[in-house]
């Protein structure tokens, strides 16, 4: 058993963990030490890989099913966590699902589930974990939102919502709660190549992707779910103690380049300034 790592003696809960970035995350946080509880709604098989993955690590890990569309079933998902840990200090909320539409079709049993799943499930896990946080001096909170919160992008108006909810949400409990000794932030990922890409996307493919995100993010490469991981890890740990409610991006630069500019690669042809500031 390791007696190194960011969060060697944490328990955490990371839903939405049996694929993609949400599985990272499970595989980094018992890499740095902690013990975990990961959980699926659909992709059990992954899960029960990575339960495999981190018990040869060294770690305990367990993991539970739960429909984020039930209420009940999110409730009992946290009860059965703790149980489990016998606390939790860590909370990663990952799970979520997405959605394209355009606006005049969006229907609103698809807008309930996106806020049931993504909105809802989220925040009275957190209020149910929370508790548990409270009687063992505190915790940390990390909330998976998404770049979709802080730009538009066509017919995505449903889940870019619930996105900039979990900003919200992020941002307010984090003030309600810090005094308490609970630490709530967030990560807002650009775009990270994960399955749902695959089997979204007819034809889609590694070589597309690198090429693809070569062109049109600054850093030249879309990122791994390492990438979130790695941060999510930060967040929770004892490093971040004093960063309270922020959703830190990730994207490679994408929110940061300006959408009017056509091609960031090469130097502009055109000279604003010329005649009035010297040197131009």
């Amino acid at each position: 058993m390791s007696a190194t790592g960011k969060l060697v003696g944490k328990r955490a809960l990371v839903t939405g963990s049996g694929t993609g970035i949400g599985r990272e995350i499970a595989l980094e946080f018992a890499r740095q030490g902690a013990d975990v509880v990961l959980h699926y709604a659909h992709s059990a098989t992954g899960a029960h890989e990575t339960v495999a993955a981190i018990r040869a690590l060294g770690r305990r890990a367990e993991v539970f099913p739960a429909d984020f569309d039930d209420l009940d079933a999110v409730l009992q998902l946290g009860a059965r966590a703790i149980e489990y840990l016998g606390g939790i200090d860590c909370l990663v909320n990952n799970s979520g699902i997405t959605l394209n539409r355009p606006f005049f079709r969006v229907t609103p049993a698809q807008f309930d589930l996106l806020y049931h799943v993504n909105v809802r499930a989220q925040y009275f896990l957190t209020q149910c974990v929370a508790q548990d946080m409270l009687q063992h001096g505190g915790g940390a909170v990390c909330n998976l939102t998404s770049i979709h919160g802080l730009q538009g992008a066509p017919e995505h108006s449903v889940y870019a919502g619930t996105k900039g909810a979990i900003i919200a949400q992020t941002r307010t409990l984090a003030v309600e709660l810090a005094h308490q000794g609970i630490r709530v932030n967030a990560i807002a990922p650009g775009w990270v190549t994960v399955e749902n890409y695959y089997r979204a996307i007819p034809g889609f493919n590694e070589a597309d992707a690198r090429e693809s995100a070569r062109n049109a993010v600054p850093v030249a490469r879309a990122g791994t779910p390492l990438d979130v991981a790695r941060l999510a890890v930060f967040l929770c740990s004892d490093d971040a103690e004093f960063i309270i409610g922020q959703t830190i991006v990730a994207d490679g630069g994408t929110t940061a380049l300006m959408s009017l500019i056509s091609d960031f690669r090469h130097e502009s042809a055109n000279r604003f300034g010329t005649g009035y500031v010297p040197g131009v």
